[in-house]
């Protein structure tokens, strides 16, 4: 598979719609990929939470209107990293859309993991309650979002799902990258799958992002990292070192925690 992942750069000079159009345009740049991914809440900045409430839209609003049109044109399954949704109880979620290289929405997930402890998209936002994998003609994607990649279990659940390509998108600050790195590589080997990792570029409400996006093969090896500013990754992989490396190294065959308790007389 060719994957691109799309660093943008989400910067206060530049409006929403604006970045809509350019975000759609280097989608469709993307045509002869197999796999497009864009970061996290890049329409309105991840940590630009003064303007969620404002930026909020329905589920198939104005972001997933213009992103089917670029799958479509692109001919790619496209993960349009996330926005900020607002649902039809008003409450505003972190929520990411697939589509398919017909256009279709394949699958919306929103984000378990709330980032901000008493602040922020965790006071802001609800939480998602759902896992959510994507079945591709070549791969299972396994979705999660940012603040996701520092709880292991999600990705464990993901895994028994039949995920063998974990999709994080991302807006993740700069003085944390090398947690960025670490737990992308860890979540990696510890579930044999490939991870995806998208981080966005520029500044978020004054926060400096990360960049650095990754793909990190099973065996933990990285196949291919950005640099700070925007720019588009692309990688080829082979989805089936998944199974490869798990029949090579069956580790996951030999997990015992998690497995249900045994009653005592």
């Amino acid at each position: 598979m060719l994957a691109s992942l799309i660093q943008i750069a989400v910067n206060p000079d530049e409006s929403v719609n604006s970045r809509r159009e350019r975000a759609a345009s280097l989608v469709v740049a993307q045509r002869g990929a197999d796999l497009v991914v864009l970061p996290e809440l890049w329409p309105v900045g991840a940590f630009a939470y003064t303007a969620f409430a404002d930026e909020a839209e329905p589920l198939q609003g104005p972001t997933h209107d213009i992103m089917a049109k670029a799958a479509a044109e692109a001919g790619v399954w496209l993960h349009a990293g996330s926005f900020v949704e607002r649902a039809e109880d008003g409450t505003l979620y972190n929520t990411s859309l697939v589509f398919s290289p017909e256009g279709e929405l394949a699958a919306s997930y929103r984000k378990i993991h709330r980032f901000g402890f008493d602040k922020g998209e965790a006071v802001m936002m609800g939480a998602g309650e759902e896992l959510v994998t994507v079945a591709l003609p070549e791969t299972t994607l396994g979705l999660a979002t940012c603040y996701d990649l520092r709880f292991p279990e999600q990705f464990r659940g993901l895994i028994d799902a039949g995920a063998e390509t974990l999709i994080v998108a991302a807006g993740w600050p700069e003085r944390r990258r090398s947690h960025w790195t670490l737990l992308a590589q860890a979540r990696a080997v510890e579930n044999q799958a490939y991870v995806l990792a998208v981080g966005s570029s520029g500044t978020h409400a004054g926060v400096q992002q990360a960049g650095h996006s990754i793909v990190v093969d099973p065996w933990g090896e990285v196949l291919a990292e950005a640099g700070a500013a925007e720019e588009v990754l692309s990688v080829e992989f082979d989805p089936a070192k998944a199974t490869t490396t798990r029949e090579q190294f069956p580790a996951l065959k030999d997990r015992r925690l998690g497995l249900a308790p045994r009653r005592l007389a």
